[in-house]
């Protein structure tokens, strides 16, 4: 069968799937999408969803697979390191890469989303169906089981391939689980954080009241708020603290007054950027912040899971959206090596894949500690301004473990993690030791890290630990 001849039904219109959809329309397929939700460039949606994410190379790569590098970038606002803001109000830059033409990129969820689905519709042999939310799927008869939000009424889809990109909550997904029809693996794992969006609104000329051009961080401990750009002058903030633990916790942040008490405490600077904190507090919901890791994503040549229906990740290393759109690269890839053979081409993208994907769940709960306690402790701070020298001095000599992860996009995130923890481990041992300093040669400091990183792989190696 043809490509034009098969049918391949795609549950969920996010940022994967619409992207999804769209590239499997230029491949000629026969593409039918149901989203639960409305339209969202007819309706305003946010159901607790971050309004603005961190777009970066990974994503990018993607971007160019379907060719749309030229209208995403209008989309982008460069952000080219971390604004930290201690608790006296000072601030500092900590730039992502000593590189200067490597930055992440703050973008409008709804914005790309909304660009993806009109680009998807563009093609006649791609349809897309709004309100109308999956109910269950039965894998064997490659069928999903559909409400009709606007009138309550269930209905049927059959096709050759049913693929789930319905987020975290996957529908699809609780349908292996429950159905006991083979060994299926899975597991949530929450952190006792979660988080709730803010927002610092646009001067009244439409300008920004804080530096545009970072991710801004209040880290405080045990929480910490960040705040990203967006095109209209205004910040995206997130607040992440406990549910329960701490003198301040989300469930004793019950009043205005406490709320306001919290903030002038913690994070004064940002207090004064938001006279509407205390609306948006108690307008917007508290969301968990949690891992999902499963498998297998598919079951013979009939369904699988991609995206967050089979990854979902916590958002701290900014790689939630650019895991996704890359699951897309990779799946295309064996698209190519063998097409028309389903079940091959599951196999191997999923044995191709899963190891990455574990491995950037894992880099993301490191990055929470990251940010929330570290970004402002003295010995991280010596070493991020080595790093930079280095790879302001070495370009193509040495990465940082958050360039490898974030910039090295021909490399997969398994292999960004194990040399970017070695190497990591290397610097501080090394700073810790007084072995290097931000005085010395830095070919010197150079040539220390290569040797004691390689000591640290070779020793993980050993042990089996990679």
């Amino acid at each position: 069968m043809t490509a034009k001849q098969e049918n391949i039904l795609i549950i969920g219109a996010g940022l994967c799937g619409s992207l999804l959809a769209l590239r499997l329309g230029q491949r000629g397929y026969n593409v039918s999408v149901y989203e639960m939700r409305p339209d969202l460039r007819k309706v305003k949606i946010s159901a607790g969803r971050s309004i603005n994410l961190a777009f970066s190379n990974r994503g990018n790569k993607a971007i160019k697979l379907v060719g749309l590098e030229d209208k995403v970038k209008p989309l982008c606002i460069p952000m080219n390191g971390r604004m930290i803001h201690d608790e006296s109000g000072n601030t500092f830059l900590s730039n992502y890469s000593g590189r200067e033409h490597e930055y992440i990129n703050s973008i409008s969820r709804g914005e790309l989303n909304g660009l993806l689905l009109t680009e998807a519709e563009k093609h006649k042999n791609v349809s897309i169906y709004f309100n109308r939310k999956c109910k269950s799927v039965d894998f064997e008869k490659t069928t999903a089981l559909f409400e009709n939000q606007e009138n309550q009424k269930e209905f049927v889809e059959k096709a050759n391939v049913i693929i789930a990109t319905d987020g975290a909550g996957s529908a699809m997904r609780n349908s292996y689980f429950l159905g006991k029809k083979f060994l299926f693996s899975f597991s949530q794992n929450f952190l006792t954080h979660g988080y709730k969006e803010l927002a610092i609104l646009p001067t009244n000329t439409g300008g920004f009241k804080t530096y545009k051009n970072a991710l801004h961080i209040w880290p405080r401990g045990s929480f910490m708020l960040i705040a990203l750009p967006n095109l209209d002058g205004s910040f995206t903030v997130t607040l992440f603290l406990s549910f329960d633990e701490g003198t301040y916790n989300f469930n004793n942040l019950t009043n205005k007054e406490r709320v306001l008490e919290f903030f002038q405490k913690e994070f004064p600077d940002a207090l004064a950027l938001m006279p509407n904190l205390t609306d948006d507090f108690f307008k917007n919901p508290t969301s968990p912040l949690g891992t999902v890791k499963c498998s297998p994503w598919h079951y013979k040549g009939n369904t699988l899971l991609m995206g967050d229906a089979a990854h979902a990740i916590v958002p701290f290393y900014g790689q939630g959206m650019n895991a996704s759109f890359e699951d897309v690269v990779e799946f295309d890839k064996v698209l190519d090596e063998y097409q028309g053979n389903w079940e091959t081409i599951f196999k191997v993208y999923e044995k191709n894949r899963k190891k990455d994907t574990d491995a950037i769940a894992d880099l993301a709960i490191d990055n929470f500690y990251e940010m929330r306690d570290y970004v402002a402790n003295p010995i991280f701070q010596k070493k991020r301004k080595l790093e930079m020298a280095l790879e302001n001095e070495f370009p193509d000599d040495y990465t940082s473990k958050y360039a490898l992860v974030t910039f090295r996009e021909a490399i997969g995130y398994q292999q960004a993690m194990l040399k970017g923890r070695a190497q990591d481990k290397a610097i501080l041992n090394l700073l810790a030791d007084n072995k290097i300093n931000l005085d010395t040669n830095l070919k010197e400091v150079l040539e220390k890290i290569n040797k004691e990183t390689q000591a640290i792989l070779d020793d993980d190696r050993i042990a089996k630990l990679q």
